[in-house]
């Protein structure tokens, strides 16, 4: 049956900031996740873009410098369309929707079709990238005002600005959108009569690994973007104050600035090791690379939950097997007095922790967070008589079989709880940006992970993915692919983060 509207969708013009992904805000990241439709231009950092709704229908507009997939009349009637249809429509532009976004125009039609609309301010780059520089775009010993400029122009027409008014304010000038038309800039300023050893900076892509800066003067700064070089986006920055910039530079004093790292992980799960990494300064961009299910058919599970009192041990491999199996227990009827003398071993840090917060302190688990490491503990622990319960994914190593099966006598129950399927990203092109080097490197926490990768980027060239592994099960099957790998000194989180730390270091 169609689905009858009553009313129509609407429209969030949401600014997705200059981007890092940690400057979006709480509430554009609240609207997104709600989006059906999301209308996106090239601006929008790959960290935001990471986060849209893998059912969500995305819309690429392009819209950077002059290279327009799509011109912003049709812009505006796609979102009016959209939301007609009776969905949820969320336009995501880089830095805020109404400074030199345009957003002004897309509402225009919005509002004469009588379309629903609201607007979620973003963090301009005109602030951010300057602070990530350490300039302060105001200081009360240099200036009193800022002023913001699009320092794009029409092609062969001279610039509709007042060059002396903004000399006689004294203020900081941040121009935006100007890196092509810069000698324009900087030759109107001299001839407005700014003075030609005032500060200037250029700053390229701000906030993100990739971020640049030029520190000149105004007479001396387009020689100087000739001499080094600058990629855009960038924005330009005039004013005194660009001359704290050393005294207060803050970003690339974090050991991992200018880096940008794949942290590949589990869709159910919030990353704490991306949380990590982007303390250390990392440009961090998640990839949910597989995606974890309950089993449909939980008749195994459910028949173990039967003969719980006859179980020694039962052995936790991941924290979703944990949930899993509670939830079964629940909807049997039974609590943790069901376990009676039952022990518990597990792999993994964040496995123990779901089995605390339930009430359970794990009895063992190996140093090594694996299952082969496991089945090497539990064999050393066990008499030869016990009776042991694995609750694990379907695809489950055949490690810890194979270790446990060396002890004559353990009966042993290995049940599939849960599914493992892998997940693709089609919002970032990760081939192109491993192979251009764009990403530094890539941390896998799980063989299942490496697995998920190569399943979402076929074609790479894997000798070109710099690996950081948590344990010898994910380094072996990132060898497997050949990538160039290194494994961590312990399966921690914290150790993998030291391990990109030094692979930085072993790269400067």
């Amino acid at each position: 049956m169609a689905r009858q509207l009553k009313h129509p969708g609407k429209v969030w013009l949401v600014g997705a900031g200059p981007g890092d992904v940690g400057l979006f805000t709480l509430k554009g990241m609240e609207v997104l996740q709600n989006a059906e439709v999301v209308v996106y231009d090239s601006l929008v950092g790959q960290g935001v873009l990471s986060k849209v709704p893998k059912d969500a229908r995305r819309i690429n507009v392009g819209k950077r410098a002059s290279n327009h997939t799509m011109p912003q009349e049709q812009i505006n009637r796609v979102l009016a369309e959209e939301a007609k249809k009776g969905l949820r429509v969320v336009r995501l532009k880089g830095g805020d929707p109404f400074l030199f976004g345009r957003g002004g125009e897309e509402l225009e039609l919005l509002h004469k079709e009588g379309i629903p609309y609201e607007v979620v301010p973003g963090v301009t780059s005109s602030i951010a990238v300057p602070a990530y520089n350490g300039i302060p775009v105001t200081h009360r010993d240099f200036c009193s005002s800022l002023h913001i400029i699009t320092g794009h122009k029409k092609q062969g027409e001279p610039y509709d600005i007042d060059f002396e008014a903004l000399v006689r304010t004294k203020g900081t000038l941040v121009f935006l959108m100007g890196v092509s038309a810069l000698s324009d800039i900087c030759t109107s300023l001299l001839a407005a009569g700014i003075d030609p050893q005032m500060p200037a900076a250029i700053l390229q892509k701000g906030t993100t690994a990739g971020q640049k800066r030029i520190v000149a003067t105004v007479g001396t700064l387009p020689e100087e973007v000739k001499r080094q070089g600058i990629l855009t986006p960038a924005i330009i920055v005039v004013g005194k104050v660009c001359a704290l910039a050393e005294e207060f530079a803050w970003y690339e004093k974090l050991p991992l600035a200018g880096w940008k790292v794949l942290v590949t992980r589990p869709k159910e799960t919030i990353s704490t090791m991306a949380q990590k990494l982007r303390v250390m300064g990392a440009e961090v961009l998640e990839l949910p690379a597989i995606r974890t299910e309950p089993l449909q058919d939980q008749r195994l599970l459910k028949k173990a939950m039967e003969e719980l009192d006859t179980f020694d041990w039962i052995g936790f491999t991941s924290p979703i097997g944990v949930r899993v199996f509670f939830r079964e227990m629940k909807q049997a009827g039974k609590d943790i007095r069901a376990l009676g003398k039952v022990k518990i071993a597990a792999i993994g840090k964040g496995t123990a922790k779901e089995l605390e917060e339930r009430g359970l302190f794990v009895d063992l688990m190996p140093k090594t967070f694996d299952g082969a490491s496991l089945g090497a503990a539990l064999c050393q622990v066990c008499e030869g008589e016990e009776k042991i319960l694995l609750p694990r994914a379907k695809i489950g190593g055949k490690e810890i079989l194979e270790n446990l099966a060396k002890k004559p006598g353990l009966t042993i129950c290995d049940v599939p709880t849960y599914d493992t399927f892998y997940e693709e990203n089609e919002m970032i092109d990760l081939k192109n940006a491993f192979e251009s080097g764009e990403i530094d490197c890539a941390v896998f926490t799980s063989a299942s992970t490496v697995r998920g990768f190569v399943n979402g980027v076929p074609g790479l060239d894997y000798s070109k993915v710099k690996a950081a592994c948590i344990g010898k099960q994910t380094r072996e099957a990132a060898d497997a692919y050949g990538m160039q790998t290194w494994i961590a000194k312990e399966a921690t989180i914290d150790s993998v983060t030291d391990l990109v730390v030094d692979l930085k270091g072993l790269q400067e």
